[in-house]
């Protein structure tokens, strides 16, 4: 029995033609896309939605945004981070009591703007420190809990402070992936720890035992961070953790000569190694084109929003997907495309999400754009039309269901 019928679609699959179809999902997957389903028996009954020729994209992806530090939906607090690392390392550590920081609430309203602009996945990354503890795991996790059916959350244990820096930070890490936290993460091993072997020792032996993924913070530029590059691609191959690990950010690869580049992304692709990238402020982005000649993984995420790091962001994944492509001068329509897909299929194959897309047998999260072709979904950034989760309608017109 068909639950829901999406009909007038033009559904997108990367590289493939947009062709119109109908949409059958039953039982929270996609039961049948093709011609005519309106008229089938096993569709009557079915909640009937018109598309009118919208296209349809699977759920955005949002692989890296940090909902413990967020404020959004609070006061508006002037940003006094300053523009070093550190700096804003120190004053998000030191005004979050003052602010009411990791909050449940704030985080639920971060995740909700989210959900109406189509995100059906988050990472978010958590700070975890010996003054807050397990805290922001907490919160994030209540946040989670109200928008349960509408959004999937995958939570990172970061050391934001520093890791082999600071006592008591490596057992607190261990203490959140014996919590169930599913991905450990690290910071800049040699550029803030100073240590990167020491920090990969770590970061790699507390995965093999958890079974969890790894996901590394890496602001370090130039050939530094080209050579943490390659070691994470050796500990990766070593270990035998193909495909669960990413470095994120990975400002190095967008400032590096071209064929430094493509060495980079032809080990990436070889290892299993993702990169997920920001477009925050004026730091490189990762070069789009040069990951999908390569094969190598790549996936987007928004950062920080509105919170002590940054006063900018509305949590709008199609956006960021928009400033991705604008920053890496992505111009024709095949090559926005693939911004599109780091967004969409890239952050479902870093977070190892199953059953993800829009072939019949895949999980029905789903959104609809009012658009003549996907450049022109991420370009114009259009409200969505539709958004749909587990097969349920949980947006509609930018607003969310009741």
């Amino acid at each position: 029995m068909t639950d829901l019928l999406l009909t007038g679609a033009r559904p997108w699959t990367p590289g493939e033609p947009l062709e119109p179809a109908d949409i059958a999902v039953s039982g929270g997957r996609i039961a049948a896309v093709g011609p005519d389903l309106a008229g089938a028996p096993e569709h009557q009954g079915a909640q009937v939605v018109d598309l009118g020729g919208a296209i349809v994209l699977p759920g955005l992806v949002d692989a890296h945004c940090h909902l413990d530090k967020t404020m959004f939906g609070g006061p508006w607090t002037p940003n006094t981070g300053g523009r070093t690392l550190e700096g804003r390392i120190r004053n998000g550590e030191g005004r979050r009591a003052e602010l009411g920081v990791p909050s449940a609430d704030y985080a639920a309203n971060l995740l909700r703007a989210m959900v109406a602009a189509g995100t059906s996945f988050v990472r978010s990354h958590i700070d975890i420190d010996p003054e807050v503890g397990l805290a922001g795991v907490e919160a994030v996790r209540e946040a989670a809990a109200r928008l349960a059916g509408k959004v999937d959350v995958e939570l990172v244990a970061f050391p934001q402070g520093g890791l082999l820096t600071r006592p008591g930070v490596p057992g607190l890490l261990e203490a959140a992936l014996r919590d169930g936290v599913g991905v450990v993460g690290g910071l800049d091993p040699a550029g803030f720890d100073r240590d990167p072997a020491g920090q990969l020792d770590l970061l790699f032996g507390l995965a093999e035992r958890y079974g969890a993924k790894i996901d590394v913070h890496l602001h370090d530029q130039g050939l530094l961070g080209a050579w943490e590059y390659e070691l994470i691609v050796e500990r990766t191959k070593a270990t035998g953790m193909a495909g669960r690990v990413a470095i994120s950010h990975a400002y190095a690869m967008g400032g590096l000569e071209p064929d430094h580049q493509r060495r980079i992304a032809d080990a990436l692709a070889d290892a299993g190694v993702a990169m997920i990238t920001c477009a925050v402020g004026g730091a490189p982005v990762v070069p789009v084109r040069l990951m999908a000649e390569t094969g190598a993984r790549l996936a987007i995420g928004n950062d920080g929003i509105r919170d002590l790091w940054t006063p900018y962001g509305d949590g709008d994944m199609l956006r960021r997907v928009n400033q991705v492509a604008f920053r890496d001068r992505l111009m024709s329509d095949p090559e926005i495309e693939l911004a599109l897909a780091a967004g969409t299929h890239g952050g479902a194959a870093v977070l190892g999400l199953a059953d993800y897309g829009l072939a019949v047998g895949c999980n029905a999260d789903l959104l609809a754009v009012n658009a003549t072709a996907p450049a022109e979904a991420v370009v114009s950034v259009p409200v969505r039309r539709l958004v749909v989760k587990g097969g349920a309608v949980v947006a509609h017109d930018g607003v969310l269901a009741d």
